[in-house]
């Protein structure tokens, strides 16, 4: 049994050194990054930021419309029958409280017949109009319709199987296409009384201003629901994540040298409407691409100088085409075995991590050992 345990820790630094004799290559990481110039920069209209923790919020993604809150809407009529001589207010027009909008005059006799001035029960838009000049109404006919749209409803379908993570009270980032990426926040004032069925989904009610008027009934919105929120989490824009589902990578801009940026593996966490949470991969500091990562995933060397002239003009002396130093006599682009300076960290990082897994190994052989003996002991002890 002692030579398994003595091979234990030297298959664990053996697979340790397999594992990231790939991914810790310096040469390989340098020769994958992509160089612009200034033109290439300009066409690509690359914009960068520097990676952060942040607070990071949980959200439902849902969808739905915009409505007039009912108590907000009157309707003016007439008491008596007659004839409409006089409007003052049609449809799209902002009238105050107590404001004349039209006359009718009654069709009982008199010189002149008696008139009455129909006055608007509050302030707001006329938002409807059944009437014009010279009419005839009656008292139970509807003539205008005035809304006061300075606060509205803003109705979420929420999937049945995420409303349990919505509370009243819930903040929402309202987006609304028509008026571009504008986001308004709000809160969740209710659900409404019943689901709908059709959509598998509950309405969620909440209250949104708008005193500009610039929102209309009807108006398809996006929600998204906060349902959570955890300090100190490591995220960046979503437009800076590029690549597909099994292989993410973020554009980081290389510390020393000008306008050139390596793709980056990174391990994602959750994703909001607006940031995605890094697991591993980036470190707070780094300066990540978020505008032009996805053309910068198709542009190369030919776009721009090479990554050899990049290192050339940034050292001050040659380089081979994967980046590596030119050692005097040695055919150019022919390859070194001594890689550049600003890669040295890279591999001692990698050399730490290997001696700290393998110190790690014969810990655990150590405790093993300790708690086989102990076992020995004890039941020497008790024959």
């Amino acid at each position: 049994m002692k030579i398994p345990f003595l091979l234990l820790p030297s298959l664990i630094l053996l697979s340790s050194i397999w594992l990231f004799s790939e991914t810790s290559d310096p040469t390989n990481q340098v020769s994958r990054a992509v160089t612009l110039n200034e033109t290439g920069m300009r066409n690509l209209r690359i914009e960068t930021e520097v990676a952060k923790k942040r607070v990071f919020e949980s959200t439902v993604f849902a969808i739905g419309r915009i409505e007039e809150i009912p108590a907000n809407r009157s309707v003016l009529s007439t008491r008596i029958a007659g004839r409409v001589i006089s409007l003052s207010a049609y449809e799209g027009d902002w009238v105050e409280a107590n404001q004349t909008l039209l006359k009718v005059e009654s069709r009982q006799p008199g010189s002149p017949p008696p008139t009455i001035e129909l006055r608007s029960p509050r302030s707001g838009i006329v938002v409807r109009s059944h009437v014009r000049m010279g009419e005839p109404v009656e008292p139970e006919l509807e003539l205008l319709d005035v809304a006061d749209r300075s606060t509205l409803w803003a109705i979420a379908k929420i999937p049945e199987s995420q409303a349990a993570a919505v509370n009243i009270g819930a903040l929402a980032r309202i987006r609304v296409p028509a008026l571009g990426q504008r986001a308004i926040e709000a809160h969740m004032i209710r659900f409404n009384l019943e689901v709908d069925r059709s959509a598998g989904a509950l309405e969620g009610i909440f209250e949104i201003n708008d005193p500009d008027g610039e929102l209309r009934p009807g108006m398809r919105i996006e929600f998204s629901i906060v349902t959570s929120s955890r300090k100190n989490v490591l995220s960046v824009p979503n437009s800076a994540v590029q690549g597909d589902p099994t292989n993410r990578i973020v554009f980081v801009k290389d510390f020393e040298l000008p306008n050139v940026f390596l793709p980056v593996p990174v391990v994602l966490g959750e994703t909001n409407d607006g940031y995605t949470e890094i697991v591993s991969g980036l470190f707070p500091g780094d300066e990540i691409v978020t505008h032009g990562s996805y053309p910068l995933a198709f542009a190369g060397s030919e776009n721009g100088l090479s990554l050899k002239e990049a290192l050339d003009a940034a050292h001050g002396h040659e380089h081979n085409e994967d980046g590596s130093d030119l050692i005097p006599g040695e055919k150019e682009g022919g390859g070194s075995n001594e890689h550049h300076s600003h890669s040295h960290h890279q591999l001692k990082d990698t050399f730490a991590l290997v001696i700290m897994i393998y110190a790690a190994a014969m810990t655990l052989l150590t405790a093993l050992l300790a708690q086989r003996l102990w076992s020995k002991r004890k039941d020497s002890i008790i024959v």
